[in-house]
């Protein structure tokens, strides 16, 4: 079943980027032109594509073009050159301008793109929009090849969809998302791209965005490494023919809808975090401001000691309390609590008696959450991540190999 809005396609293919003959190029298609939206890497660093795409997204946009395999990071002006080539072979073979066209790479830092490769591999993806047997692709859920050509390291396609209930018309979400490790707030080695047919204007597009990604995907972290792919891209083109959302009741619906979705990708990349068996949930609640709880959740989730013991079943509340501690954050020692689950192993400073069998029970299990009361204030954030293991040790160490 295709489940992609209304006037959008999608699909990938292999066109010889990565030598295991895994899907390596994609495309994700609307005729009608798209208001769109970005989110960026902040590394200095930024490769070529996020360059190249931060200009182009000003514009109206038809399509996006996505490579995996090959970064095209830290490749100086061919780089940016060949960022541009895709473009412009992708507008060539679509019929419009090359500043209509987004592009975004993942893989190996530092490595050149096979462009006659991908020239070949562009002919063939836009081929099948003209191909009488384009109704039988969309029934197919091609959209999956599309997903399938962006990953990397991931162990399964990660695709997220919502329906928004306007009081005018229904329009719907679409969203993929790939990534491993690598990933860190603020975005990582991370790419995600979300299509919707809503009607809405540039500005509340931005807004909505800007929400969604700091609820989501700027609230996980796999291993504190970020990237210099980083890109999230949202395109609307209106299709719904919704009356225009710029603001009030419409735009919180739309928010909230796409906030959702995000967060659903946003677990699903922790889930799949390189090596990783769980999927831990951060809470931490009670300070004055929204940047300290991130603060202090963010270390807990990027410690690679919390982590470790959270793989070995091992309640090891003393590594959650050192991380709060080295934060940069003040705290009030003598009124903070610490649960696994609900919990408690730490109360008002103090260690608590508890079974070490039912908090055992909690951490064996594939989701759990650390709970962290500081009781300084109304503020609160949840932070995704996931155990550590000797899995992710052996897939970076032979990442290029």
């Amino acid at each position: 079943m295709n489940n992609l809005p209304k006037g959008f396609f999608a699909n990938g293919l292999h066109c010889g980027i990565k030598k295991n003959g895994k899907k390596d190029l994609s495309i994700f298609y609307s005729g009608k032109p798209c208001v769109a939206s970005g989110v960026f890497t902040k590394n200095i660093f930024k490769a070529a594509p996020v360059i190249v795409s931060q200009k182009n997204i000003k514009n109206k946009i038809h399509a996006i073009v996505a490579n995996s395999g090959c970064a095209n990071a830290c490749t100086g002006k061919r780089g940016i050159d060949d960022a541009k080539k895709i473009c412009e072979l992708t507008a060539a073979q679509l019929n419009v301008k090359p500043e209509n066209i987004l592009v975004a790479s993942t893989g190996v830092i530092g490595q050149y793109l096979p462009m006659e490769k991908i020239k070949t591999g562009i002919k063939k993806l836009v081929s099948q929009f003209h191909n009488s047997r384009i109704l039988e692709f969309r029934k197919s859920g091609i959209e999956q090849s599309a997903v399938e050509g962006i990953m990397t390291t991931d162990t399964f396609p990660k695709i997220a969809f919502s329906t928004c209930h306007l009081p005018s018309a229904i329009c719907h979400i679409w969203a993929c998302a790939k990534g491993s490790g690598m990933i860190e707030p603020n975005l990582a080695t991370m790419l995600s791209f979300i299509l919707t047919d809503a009607q809405i204007t540039k500005d509340a597009l931005n807004r909505a965005l800007k929400i969604a990604t700091e609820k989501s995907f700027n609230c996980l972290t796999i291993d504190g490494d970020t990237s210099t792919n980083d890109t999230v891209f949202a395109l609307a083109n209106g299709a719904a023919k919704n009356k225009l959302i710029s603001d009030g009741k419409n735009f919180q619906l739309f928010c909230a809808q796409l906030t959702a979705v995000c967060i659903e990708l946003t677990k699903m990349l922790a889930r799949d975090g390189e090596g990783a068996t769980k999927l831990i949930t951060v809470n931490v609640r009670g300070t004055k401001n929204i940047t300290d709880a991130k603060k202090i959740a963010k270390t807990i989730a990027n410690s690679p000691l919390v982590k470790t013991a959270i793989f070995g079943n091992d309640a090891n509340w003393g590594r959650i309390i050192a991380a709060i501690g080295r934060s940069g954050i003040k705290v009030n020692a003598d009124r903070t609590d610490i649960l696994f689950g609900n919990i408690y192993v730490f109360k008002n400073g103090s260690p608590v008696s508890f079974s070490e069998k039912k908090v055992k029970n909690i951490i064996m299990k594939k989701e759990i959450s650390i709970n962290v009361n500081l009781k300084k204030g109304k503020k609160s954030v949840t932070i995704f991540t996931c155990d550590l293991t000797d899995k992710y040790v052996k897939i970076n160490a032979c990442y290029r190999t």
